[in-house]
């Protein structure tokens, strides 16, 4: 209870999420349904967060742009974390091999473009929408993850309960399953909010400028978009979206920071 950022974090984040599983028993309106007389209305008693250049209700836009957000992220930091942390103990059993530079040298690659490029790439090959917008970020997450579980397992392969398993008979890949990552997955736990995060704001640029989530679903990233022409008289088509993404980032971040504090006992003793 004394983890400040842990603690508010996880409101936050609990916002959200609370925001996106509502949305899929109920929303106050319909936002297929267009209501043209109803357009470019500010927060009002009906209305709580105004409407739309359509005359759609913005919070129920955020509450399901919320689940599209969260749903985005949760998959791509999946593909990130299922591919990675296998690629990165693999890496780690075998230092300095054939396999370790393969490894490494592959996510070298991929650093070097980032993940609107290659969602660039994908879209022009498959369309843009919201399961390319994964795949791309999913595809950006893969070397983080392979990195920082590699790095994390280099320094357990030479301590001595490790040097005991192998003398048990133990294979490297028991070892890595039994004791490696079960002994760094903290680690990847704060990696992951911080991928998370980052994910959130990835699918919101992918969305601006229309690679992501595609109508009639929306998007933060497109409500921005949409809103950049009408900031003058109706600027709280832009703050309202703009605001959810940093309340979200946010959240993810500080709980991010909490979970290292936590989970890392070096960390929470130099605190002290």
């Amino acid at each position: 209870m004394k983890n400040n950022s842990l603690i508010l974090g996880g409101l936050l984040s609990a916002l959200v999420v609370i925001a996106a599983l509502v949305s899929f028993l109920w929303v106050p309106f319909d936002i297929t349904q267009l209501s043209i007389p109803d357009k470019l209305q500010t927060p009002n008693e009906v209305h709580w967060l105004g409407t739309d250049h359509f005359g759609r209700d913005i919070l129920s836009m955020i509450m399901i742009g919320a689940r599209t957000s969260l749903a985005v992220a949760i998959l791509a930091v999946g593909i990130g974390f299922f591919i990675g942390v296998p690629l990165g103990l693999a890496a780690a059993t075998k230092k300095n091999s054939l396999l370790d530079e393969t490894i490494m040298r592959t996510n070298d690659l991929i650093f070097a473009f980032p993940s609107l490029v290659i969602a660039i790439l994908i879209t022009a090959l498959f369309g843009a929408g919201a399961m390319n917008a994964i795949i791309a970020i999913g595809i950006f997450n893969i070397p983080v993850f392979a990195r920082v579980s590699r790095g994390a397992a280099l320094s357990l392969w030479q301590k001595e309960f490790i040097l005991a398993a192998r003398v048990s008979g133990k294979s490297d890949l028991r070892i890595s399953a039994e004791h490696i990552f079960p002994n760094i997955a903290n680690l990847l736990i704060v990696q992951g909010t911080i991928q998370f995060s980052l994910g959130i704001l990835a699918e919101a640029g992918l969305s601006y400028v229309g690679l992501g989530t595609q109508p009639p679903v929306p998007s933060w990233g497109r409500m921005l978009a949409d809103s950049q022409t009408m900031v003058s008289f109706a600027p709280h088509l832009a703050i309202i979206p703009g605001s959810a993404i940093i309340v979200t980032v946010l959240g993810l971040n500080l709980m991010g920071d909490g979970l290292r504090d936590l989970l890392d006992p070096r960390v929470r003793r130099s605190r002290e």
